[in-house]
């Protein structure tokens, strides 16, 4: 079968374990990678058509997890691979930002949001300043050759063999077969920025849209204030909680959002926070909003304000910056706790990791 942006390959997916499975618990034993944080991207590499001149040998188109075109967003990324990959193919990988000196760089999943932007010329700017590495961890097609039922561990071999040496932007993802070593991927990767390690089975074919590859990410707790309520977007109900954690001068943090309530807790919430609604001299309900960005353009990002007294505990994998880099999960309520006593000291801070070194 012929893949390309008109007729998209659907991704494999993966599907979250509490821990990094032994290699002898799925036949034929699993391979490890690092779980790289930024845009998955499929690249179609084709041949230009004949008489076509003035420009590299292959064309390529780069496509997301959702067959949305990602190939305008990184010019630069679309140029080098051009010119570095040997021939017609199709990869399946990551796009990803680093950023940081040399000898303590990290992915910066921040400025690879600010890729995706519809004016031209900033686009253009921020290739230059930004300027996007695609990693490739498996290979859909080669040439002529339909890769898709082959075992992965054909396919792993065929990808390190077809890129081998091309540079910079273009990388292979690390693997192993060493689980201890995947272990220690998931404790010190982190440092770089990366979420986690995936567990592939050698064995299996490329299954689109199936979650046969296994993730594992970290898992961590907080507790975190409740400084507001969205309402739910059919009007009735709270549909998301806005946290905040203290700073070390005292001021409190919007860190991010909890969501994924029943429709039944969603109107039970409503009557619990009341109590805690902020309002004004006159008695009215304030009303505010958080800030606005290019992602929440059109969007309602107006909320109810709540007095900052009531703390809850979430789950949440890792942090971007000053906020939970993924949505968290609500675990409990904790009354015990003074909402003050909230500050970011209590969260795990992952000890600096050299992307370079993850990246070969």
């Amino acid at each position: 079968m012929t893949y390309d942006a008109e007729n998209p390959v659907v991704p494999m997916l993966a599907k979250a374990v509490a821990e990094v499975p032994g290699p002898d618990s799925v036949p034929g034993g699993l391979s490890y990678e690092p779980k790289w944080d930024g845009f998955r991207g499929i690249v179609y590499a084709r041949r230009r058509e004949a008489g076509a001149d003035g420009g590299p040998a292959l064309e390529i188109e780069i496509g997301s997890r959702g067959s949305k075109t990602l190939t305008r967003y990184f010019p630069e990324l679309v140029a080098a691979l051009a010119e570095l990959l040997p021939g017609p193919c199709v990869l399946d990988g990551e796009i990803v930002v680093r950023s940081g000196e040399p000898g303590r760089e990290r992915l910066d999943w921040e400025a690879l949001g600010q890729r995706i932007h519809p004016a031209a010329s900033r686009i253009a700017t921020l290739s230059v300043e930004t300027p996007a590495q695609f990693v490739a961890f498996d290979l859909i097609s080669l040439g002529d050759r339909d890769l898709v039922d082959a075992p992965f561990a054909e396919r792993r071999a065929l990808l390190v063999e077809t890129l081998e040496g091309r540079g910079a932007p273009l990388h292979v993802s690390r693997a192993t077969d060493d689980v201890g070593l995947a272990r220690r991927w998931l404790a010190e990767f982190e440092g770089a920025g990366l979420d986690g390690v995936v567990a592939k089975p050698l064995a299996a074919p490329y299954s689109p849209g199936k979650r046969t590859m296994l993730k594992i990410k970290h898992h961590r707790t907080a507790d975190v204030v409740v400084l507001g309520y969205r309402v739910h977007r059919s009007g009735a109900g709270v549909g998301s909680l806005l946290l905040g954690l203290y700073d070390d001068d005292g001021e409190l943090r919007t860190v991010g959002g909890v969501s994924a309530f029943s429709d039944a807790r969603r109107l039970e919430l409503v009557d619990e926070l009341e109590p805690l609604v902020a309002r004004g001299d006159d008695g009215d309900v304030l009303h505010a909003e958080t800030e606005r960005s290019r992602f929440s353009s059109g969007k309602d990002v107006s909320y109810v304000p709540l007095r900052p007294e009531r703390v809850v505990e979430v789950r949440y994998d890792q942090m971007e910056g000053a906020r939970f880099r993924h949505t968290v999960q609500f675990a409990r309520w904790r009354p015990d706790r003074d909402a003050r006593s909230c500050g970011f000291d209590q969260l795990e801070v992952p000890a600096a990791y050299d992307l370079g070194e993850v990246l070969g």
